[in-house]
């Protein structure tokens, strides 16, 4: 009998808003709070990579370096992911994930969150919503900010998880994948998996699994939207 793996994306799949920013914000302000006066720089950092200018990756860092700056010992670090996490977890998850999540446990599914966000803050977050394993953009030991290896985001997101099943002496034939995620930018992990779910998608992402049959949520409602579309069926 095969392994079940339910597989999350975080950011506006579990929550309703991205994470990154408001992580940097929240630390700027009990860090350095004089650091939010290089939000614009933060702008025009943004500016930069939609102008194709600069690597998503390398936006990150930049942020990062921007709001956050030197390494902070995890003395002083860790009281503001766990600060932050909790005000996530409160304020920021949609009420369709949390019944998605609390069904996949039911079930015996083994929760995985894989996410672009920085694994420092994530890992938080994944922890107070029960998940057992994490999959996320990893930084140097110094919590620099720097990317360690690659970030987990589009085609690398596939590639980090087929190495996380590796570790963890899993054989791809042997699990069965429910994969989540909002974005087009996850269709790689999406067609790899047995099950793909498009949830609270944007246009793209509704179209394609429209075409490939595709179960479609919206967890942002009180009563959750399901639906399949039209496509080919899925295994």
């Amino acid at each position: 009998m095969k392994s079940q793996l339910a597989i999350y994306d975080m950011d506006r799949t579990i929550t309703r808003r991205a994470t990154y920013t408001p992580f940097l914000i929240h630390a700027a302000l009990r860090l350095a709070p004089w650091r939010l006066a290089l939000l614009p720089l933060v702008a025009l950092s943004m500016l930069a990579y939609a102008l194709k200018l600069i690597e998503r990756g390398r936006l990150k860092e930049i942020n990062y370096m921007l709001m956050i700056g030197r390494p902070f010992a995890p003395e002083k670090l860790d009281p503001v992911i766990r600060s932050f996490a909790d005000r996530q977890v409160a304020t920021n998850v949609l009420p369709g994930a949390r019944r998605s999540i609390e069904a996949d446990r039911a079930a015996g599914r083994r929760l995985v969150m894989a996410t672009a966000s920085y694994r420092i803050y994530a890992a938080a977050i994944a922890e107070r919503l029960g998940f057992t394993d994490v999959i996320a953009t990893e930084t140097e030991l110094n919590a620099s900010g720097r990317i360690e290896g690659l970030n987990c985001y589009g085609d690398h997101k596939l590639t980090m998880i087929r190495a996380w099943l590796e570790r963890e002496g899993l054989e791809r034939e042997a699990v069965h994948i429910r994969f989540y995620s909002d974005h087009i930018s996850d269709s790689a992990v999406h067609r790899w998996s047995d099950e793909p779910v498009a949830t609270n998608a944007h246009d793209r992402l509704i179209r394609l699994a429209q075409a490939e049959g595709w179960e479609i949520h919206n967890w942002s409602d009180r009563a959750p939207r399901s639906r399949r579309g039209p496509g080919r069926s899925r295994r």
